[in-house]
């Protein structure tokens, strides 16, 4: 959620910061509107590369920290399944000598 309200964040103040460059450069502007024009189309191309590099480094972040998340949840699930499978024998190997102590005193009790 952290990053959602980054990235939020940055689009705005990126959104921001071209409408005030623009405005500026219009008022201000020495050159032609040509030249203008092209140095506006210059700076906006510049700012969304460096937007699109944030983007793909925060994606590679995020997918490292997801691969990290889902190798701590492979490796929990592994020992609760060493757990309960511990535990099914410890279990089975109760109920079996169980049933072999009945079936030794039937036999006993048989044999009298």
């Amino acid at each position: 959620m952290d990053n959602s309200n980054n990235v939020g964040k940055m689009v705005g103040a990126l959104a921001v910061g071209a409408l005030v460059g623009v405005t500026i450069g219009v008022l201000f502007a020495p050159h032609k509107g040509s030249i203008t024009r092209s140095m506006i189309a210059g700076e906006a191309e510049d700012m969304a590369d460096n937007f699109k590099r944030k983007m793909i480094r925060e994606a590679k972040d995020f997918k490292k920290m997801v691969t990290k998340d889902a190798m701590i949840l492979k490796n929990k699930a592994t020992e609760l399944e060493e757990l309960v499978e511990g535990k099914f024998e410890s279990v089975s190997s109760s109920i079996k000598d169980k049933a072999n102590a009945l079936l030794q005193m039937n036999s006993d009790h048989q044999t009298k």
